[in-house]
């Protein structure tokens, strides 16, 4: 059983939980409330991702607020419970993929349920979860992306930040969290690579093209000084103030430049931090790059993740050939 700690606390039997969508609060069971506790030790463990483990304690608390007023206990809910449960959901109007999160999150706390022994099967394993629509994910053209990152000067400490940036997050294909995640010692200029923390603690080396290296020795010789603070931070970009920078000051400057550079392409319209990372993937798929050197770049656990951008060229060549083609 998970120890006894100050995260484990707020399970403790007869407190209520909270819920996300503004529902009153409802007290558990004091097994509810040790599974909870489980669940959330099993992450920590496992040292998923902060806000993963939020959403599947929020999504967990909910099936335990849901089972308490019917005498559902961890070692006894059923696989029709859990259906009456899941039905329930989208009853209410849930999106199919949220309804997909909240059965894995339960997966996980049934899982956990096994593993220390409070029952012996796991029947949110026997629950399917519903077809979510395939959309694919916004790429850029390379045009697209050079008309962005030409569009930042590389005059203040704040433009030679920004440039590089997001240079490093198209040439390495990094996440917005990865970005802000980075320290100064995770840039190799020796190997022309960067270290990157990824979900799930995983550690990948990702090459640094020459557009981004060169930004990132302008930020670090002209940049980067004149944004440090009197406290030492090893953050590899700042904020005006000397910060470690979030992960909406990484979407809002890209919205930022984004709106400049709109005139010259449209399609920079409401970007998000992660086209440029879809756009990194697509662009070496185009150019012949293998899918597993693709997936171990992207810090993808499983290739099927990384196939998805099989499907955006597919649908590519299927537009090209439909207006191309004289029998299309």
């Amino acid at each position: 059983m998970p120890p006894a700690n100050s995260a484990d606390a707020m399970y403790s039997a007869g407190q209520p939980t909270s819920d996300r969508d503004g529902a009153q609060p409802a007290v558990i069971t004091p097994a509810w409330g040790a599974a909870l506790a489980a669940l959330d030790h099993d992450l920590r463990r496992r040292a998923v991702a902060e806000k993963t483990r939020s959403a599947y304690s929020i999504d967990a608390g909910q099936l335990a607020r849901w089972a308490t007023p019917r005498d559902l206990e961890p070692a006894t809910i059923d696989v029709r419970a859990l259906r009456r449960y899941a039905a329930g959901l989208t009853e209410r109007g849930a999106a199919p993929s949220t309804v997909a999160r909240k059965l894995a999150a339960l997966r996980s706390l049934l899982r956990v349920q096994v593993e220390i022994g409070v029952r012996s099967e796991n029947p949110a394993e026997l629950l399917s979860s519903p077809k979510r629509p395939q959309r694919l994910p916004r790429v850029l053209k390379a045009a697209e992306v050079a008309a962005l990152l030409d569009r930042i000067p590389a005059d203040t400490p704040l433009e030679l930040r920004d440039r590089s940036m997001f240079e490093l997050a198209y040439g390495s294909g990094l996440r917005a969290q990865e970005l802000v995640s980075l320290e100064l010692r995770s840039i190799d200029f020796d190997s022309e690579s960067v270290r990157v923390e990824g979900k799930g603690g995983r550690t990948r080396l990702v090459p640094v093209g020459e557009h981004a290296g060169r930004a990132l020795e302008r930020y670090l010789a002209r940049g980067r000084p004149a944004l440090e603070a009197a406290r030492p931070e090893e953050a590899l970009f700042l904020s005006k103030s000397g910060r470690r920078l979030s992960t909406s000051d990484v979407r809002r400057r890209l919205r930022a430049w984004s709106r400049l550079a709109l005139a010259q392409a449209p399609a920079l319209a409401h970007v998000h931090p992660h086209a440029l990372r879809h756009s990194f993937a697509t662009h070496l798929l185009d150019g012949g790059a293998d899918l597993r050197a693709i997936q171990e770049m992207l810090g993808h656990a499983t290739i099927s993740t990384t196939q998805v951008y099989t499907r955006v060229e597919s649908a590519r060549l299927r537009s090209a050939y439909a207006h191309a083609h004289p029998r299309a």
